[in-house]
């Protein structure tokens, strides 16, 4: 099999990133051989590296490679990167925050640095997006899951300049704050919910 036939194949699995198990699995051969016909695409400009055994057979945008850092766990981007995309804060972050059901990590890639937050499962929604764009946190639950996060390991979120949207809708913060199985953590998150949206400003019309 050539090169081109083997990339060919590869993208008759209509997948934006595959790995190098998927990809040996693929072409009925070793992971070692599979890798080594991957390096080989990536110095032809076919396919590129993104961390240790994924590979990105498209352009891909980096917010739609969380759910794939995270498989099989479902992730969506969240936090102050959400808040940033929303207009929430004017700061940039460095990386890219994601919820999700794995273990909190931070994981190094080719397109940029994915810190982790592991979310209860009874806290993982709130999200909207699709597979090639990604998938990415509601303005209010971006908010409550920085409250939530910061607040669980004993410490708090800070929001220079935080500007909510219009329409933002505080009841889906108390529907949110109510999913919160430890009372003690619920009142937390409530009180420092409520103190931050004080300081808030309002975006306008």
């Amino acid at each position: 099999m050539t090169t081109a036939d083997a990339y060919g194949d590869l993208l008759r699995m209509n997948r934006t990133v595959t790995t190098t198990r998927e990809a040996a699995a693929r072409w009925q051969t070793a992971p070692r051989n599979a890798s080594r016909r991957l390096r080989t695409m990536e110095e032809a400009g076919l396919v590129r590296r993104l961390r240790q055994g994924l590979w990105a057979l498209h352009d891909i945008q980096p917010f739609a490679l969380a759910p794939y850092l995270t498989a099989p766990f479902p992730a969506y981007v969240s936090f102050w990167s959400a808040l940033s995309r929303h207009d929430m804060i004017e700061q940039i972050p460095r990386q890219i925050s994601v919820a999700s059901l794995d273990r909190a990590r931070r994981i190094q890639t080719a397109i940029g640095v994915y810190a982790i937050h592991h979310l209860a499962p009874e806290l993982f929604e709130g999200y909207r997006g699709s597979e090639a764009d990604g998938y990415l946190a509601t303005p209010e639950k971006a908010f409550f899951d920085a409250v939530y996060v910061r607040t669980a390991a004993g410490g708090r979120a800070f929001f220079p300049e935080l500007s909510l949207p219009v329409g933002f809708d505080h009841t889906q913060l108390e529907q949110w704050t109510g999913r919160i199985t430890t009372q003690r953590l619920r009142t937390l998150v409530s009180h420092r919910l409520g103190e931050t949206l004080r300081h808030a400003a309002r975006q306008e019309a």
